[in-house]
């Protein structure tokens, strides 16, 4: 038979005829008088074991041992099983991680410690999507950065941060309305009223070390994206929790 024939009958297609005669797993038949491959049932035989066997996960470089060793087969399909197992971990992982962002209706991109924020991003991003973007990215940036015992305050301040959304919605529209013309007591009453809001959520976490790359990588990326006013009442704010013994990114 030809290669097409033969390509067809195993289900494979002639490139892969001949990338196995390249890597030497299948052996090169004789060739008629025209110049033509002709194989005959050995090489399909052969043919479909090797498409089994890459069916399984072998490796291509491992076939020539597998093929023809039985021992090796028979290692080869523990070694195998154990990284099956470890695919089947990751991904029923991965589905728990998806299906905890469906239920909080959490964009894919926040880590799934923080999906039940997700609420209070999409309520703000009806207001001020940029200030939105802004807030995800920090908090983003910031469970990254943190260490397990931070990440698990964070997770912590944001499910009751959820609490104050709605009260806290006049409070964002001021602050994404903060601009040139604004008035610096405008700013510090902003700022002053914004601390009573939230500081009855933040006296009540529990002191948390963040590493000294932090701070300076959020104050950066605020500098990026809000305006002087609006960077003027975040300091106010900062100052103000930082006087209680607390910080605020």
């Amino acid at each position: 038979m030809r290669s097409s024939e033969l390509a067809a009958l195993a289900g494979v297609t002639v490139r892969t005829l001949r990338h196995y005669h390249q890597i030497g797993v299948l052996d090169e038949p004789e060739r008629s008088v025209n110049g033509y491959r002709v194989y005959d049932v050995r090489h399909l035989v052969r043919l479909l074991r090797i498409t089994r066997l890459t069916g399984l996960g072998v490796p291509l470089a491992a076939l020539p041992d597998v093929l023809d060793d039985q021992r090796a087969a028979d290692a080869l399909l523990d070694e195998l099983d154990q990284q099956a197992a470890a695919e089947i971990e990751r991904l029923t992982s991965r589905r728990a991680v998806i299906a905890r962002l469906r239920e909080h209706g959490a964009m894919p991109d926040l880590p799934p410690a923080l999906a039940s924020y997700g609420p209070t991003l999409s309520a703000a991003a009806d207001i001020a999507p940029d200030l939105a973007r802004h807030e995800r990215d920090q908090v983003v940036l910031l469970a990254h950065l943190i260490d397990e015992r931070g990440a698990a305050a964070l997770s912590e301040t944001l499910v009751r941060l959820n609490a104050l959304t709605p009260a806290a919605t006049a409070l964002l529209k001021r602050f994404a309305a903060l601009g040139p013309d604004t008035a610096d007591e405008d700013i510090e009453q902003l700022a002053e009223d914004v601390a009573a809001h939230y500081r009855p959520v933040f006296d009540t976490l529990p002191d948390v070390e963040v590493g000294g790359d932090v701070t300076p990588l959020l104050a950066a990326y605020s500098e990026r994206t809000l305006n002087d006013q609006q960077l003027h009442a975040a300091r106010l704010l900062r100052d103000r929790f930082t006087g209680t013994g607390r910080s605020a990114g």
